[in-house]
């Protein structure tokens, strides 16, 4: 089966949903099939263009998988138009580029406006493939929790998400939850909606927690890691509050932001003087795993109000780590429940720094109990968030909705150049080796 995958994000971006994108590539050109990438160049979550990568696009190669690279317009805290304008240049210029006459078309949202783009334009073409939207977070609900946009600008994003996925022949969602919310708020036909839960992309690695505590210059207190964005939606000021705190107390307690983000700056900032908080820029693999098996306590933070928009990819990681997992996070939001159902951690209430710094102490004190809840963490990640059974049913997926749609792909008989679209910006930059 022939399949193009078009998403803004790809490795080597190091977190959020680049690996799931360059994992479902790799995972489905593993079966056999003919597998190519249109994505931009690397950016987040700095928010800048990574060194090396120059000109207006490029043909790149990551583990085998062929990649035309997009230059994106990328701004500083990309928000409100700022980040329509960088999913609308994405999708215009992804759409006129080759996709080499894919069976199925896999669109990665977010960005839920340059799919918007690239799905008019395959509704157009001669062979229409069949198309499918792999939803990440749910834009709209994103809108409307954070309030980013007021009431009107999230009833319109609203209107836009539920037009974009009711006309998709597949739309494959990463938690049940969020099935719940397309077929009942967006009005998705729920025949169309399969849910495929995201993995741990890490390979695992036997990690000497001793010798990375001592590398990262981590003594006997208790280490708090929190890795991955550093964003408006993580809402990290309540973790430089209970590292204050902690301050305050004399507790034996390190606090770690590990990675990059558009709001790691104003973060540093307000952390000045605050002895208990460290940061820590984004790591290799191998080091990675490290930091978060040395660390005693793993932590998801979330802005109150959040609930449904996303799935933390961070958890995926988190139990594979076998390490306990501390949520502060709304009552009833999607976090909370990963977090019961795998028995791996507690919750606290949101921005409430006083109950995050208890409960770390706590569980950093108490080293069965830590113990306990980072294997059934490992046991939930082996058992619902395993990569085999994911690319599995992945492939099932798009293996049906290419073959019930083979007779409407079929209608020329005389494929003409144009059926793969315009190619422009014909000189391609490659990028040094």
């Amino acid at each position: 089966m022939r399949t193009t995958i078009i998403g803004l994000n790809y490795l080597p971006e190091p977190t959020g949903i680049a690996p799931y994108t360059a994992g479902l590539a790799e995972g489905l050109q593993g079966y056999g099939d003919d597998v190519h990438v249109i994505s931009s160049y690397p950016h987040y979550p700095s928010w800048a263009i990574a060194d090396g990568y120059a000109g207006r696009r490029m043909k790149d190669v990551v583990n085998g998988v062929s990649i035309l690279r997009i230059r994106p317009h990328v701004t500083k805290n990309p928000a409100g138009m700022k980040r329509l304008l960088l999913e609308v240049h994405f999708g215009f210029r992804a759409a006129f580029s080759s996709w080499h006459s894919p069976d199925v078309l896999v669109l990665v949202s977010p960005a839920l406006f340059a799919t918007a783009v690239i799905q008019i334009r395959a509704r157009l073409t001669r062979r229409r493939p069949s198309v499918v939207v792999w939803v990440q977070d749910i834009y709209s609900l994103g809108v409307a929790e954070t309030g980013a946009m007021g009431a009107r600008g999230a009833s319109l994003m609203k209107w836009v998400e539920s037009n974009v996925l009711r006309r998709a022949d597949k739309v494959i969602v990463i938690h049940e939850r969020f099935r719940r919310v397309l077929v009942s708020s967006l009005r998705v036909d729920p025949v169309r909606v399969d849910v495929v839960r995201n993995w741990t992309h890490l390979t695992p690695i036997i990690v000497d927690r001793q010798v990375y505590r001592n590398k990262f210059g981590w003594g006997d207190e208790t280490v708090v890691l929190h890795a991955g964005n550093m964003g408006a939606k993580q809402a990290l000021e309540s973790v430089v509050d209970a590292a204050r705190l902690a301050d305050g107390m004399g507790a034996p307690i390190r606090f770690v932001l590990l990675g990059n983000g558009n709001r790691r700056d104003a973060l540093r900032e307000s952390a000045q003087g605050v002895e208990r908080l460290e940061f820590m820029s984004p790591l290799s693999d191998e080091d990675f795993q490290g930091a978060m098996a040395a660390a005693d306590v793993l932590l998801v933070n979330e802005k109150s109000g959040i609930a449904e928009m996303a799935v933390p990819s961070k958890l995926t990681s988190y139990f594979a780590a076998q390490r306990p997992v501390i949520a502060a996070t709304d009552e009833g939001s999607i976090t909370a429940d990963e977090i019961s159902a795998a028995n791996s951690g507690v919750r606290v209430n949101a921005g409430d720094a006083q109950a995050l710094l208890d409960a770390a102490l706590e569980i950093g004190g108490d080293a069965e109990r830590s113990a306990k809840l980072g294997r059934n963490g490992a046991i939930y990640q082996n058992r619902v968030l395993s990569v085999d059974t994911a690319m599995a049913r992945f492939k099932e997926a798009l293996a049906s909705i290419s073959n019930a749609s083979s007779p409407r792909r079929s209608i020329s008989s005389h494929p003409s150049a144009t059926d793969d679209g315009v190619e422009v910006d014909l000189v391609e930059d490659q990028l040094p080796r």
